[in-house]
């Protein structure tokens, strides 16, 4: 037997979806990503900085964010897939004015290979160097990233763990449109390999199924520290995430800590200074 045919059926509101603008949607908070690598910035370094390259850039959502900030900002994202720059570029960067186009570019570069001037700022968010499954692999991507770095530049990644990451589940999250589901479909606790896929179920129950899927290896913090530093980072940081007193969840605040709690779920940044 063939595999299933994931194709939306004709008529119906998956068939017409666009997985860019859903994912963007249901993952994505751009404006508190760069308020926090803005604001992070300036307390480390005491000034702001003006040149950030986004490393596996996908739509380049977060670098169209970063020149709105202000007029001195630029950006430059870097991404293998073709397809996903083509439409970031009609639907993100054509939205920008001509001005603040101007100071951003997306470019198909591999970002073990990047070739642009050094930067203020990296950012590989949205755990997209968990592609890296070899400890060699992933401290080379490091350590190129840090020589992309101006003298006092930093590179920002997002880690997530906690117990109910190790499962493989399937969690939803209602939006106005859609359903959105995170599938951890596979994880294999020897080598911390993992499939994940994203879905969408729309108001008319039809689906669109493996909307993006992800073939990762789970890194844990302890471990990003290790690489990290032996890729030659100066400081390595942990930011956790606050807690709202009234309702018990996360209040969108991180700070420098080196102890966690022992939340069943939890995202953290992880901040390195060249």
């Amino acid at each position: 037997m063939g595999k299933k045919d994931l194709t939306p059926r004709k008529g119906t509101i998956a068939y017409t979806a666009d997985r860019y603008a859903c994912y963007e949607e249901a993952v994505q908070c751009v404006e508190s990503e760069i308020d926090f690598v803005d604001d992070t910035y300036n307390a480390i370094r005491g000034r702001r900085a003006r040149f950030l390259r986004e490393d596996f850039c996908g739509t380049g959502n977060t670098s169209c964010e970063w020149v709105r900030r202000r007029k001195t900002n630029i950006a430059t994202g870097l991404d293998l897939d073709q397809s996903v720059l083509d439409w970031g570029l009609k639907n993100k960067v054509g939205s920008l004015s001509a001005e603040q186009r101007s100071r951003i570019v997306l470019l198909r570069q591999d970002v073990m290979e990047a070739d642009c001037e050094p930067a203020d700022v990296i950012l590989a968010m949205n755990f997209s160097y968990q592609l890296f499954k070899t400890r060699d692999r992933l401290r080379e991507y490091f350590r190129k990233a840090r020589e992309g770095l101006r003298d006092d530049g930093i590179l920002f990644i997002d880690s997530y763990g906690g117990h109910d990451s190790y499962k493989e589940v399937k969690e939803k999250t209602k939006h106005k449109n859609f359903t959105y589901y995170w599938h951890q479909k596979k994880f294999n606790p020897i080598t911390g390999d993992m499939l994940c896929h994203i879905h969408f179920r729309f108001r008319d129950r039809s689906w669109l199924r493996n909307a993006f899927t992800y073939d990762w290896r789970m890194w844990t913090l302890p471990e990003l520290q290790e690489v990290l530093s032996e890729a030659g980072f100066s400081s390595v940081q942990v930011y956790w995430e606050g807690t709202d007193e009234e309702t018990g969840e996360g209040n969108g605040e991180y700070f420098p800590t080196s102890r966690g709690e022992d939340d069943p779920s939890w995202i953290v940044y992880v901040v390195s200074e060249k």
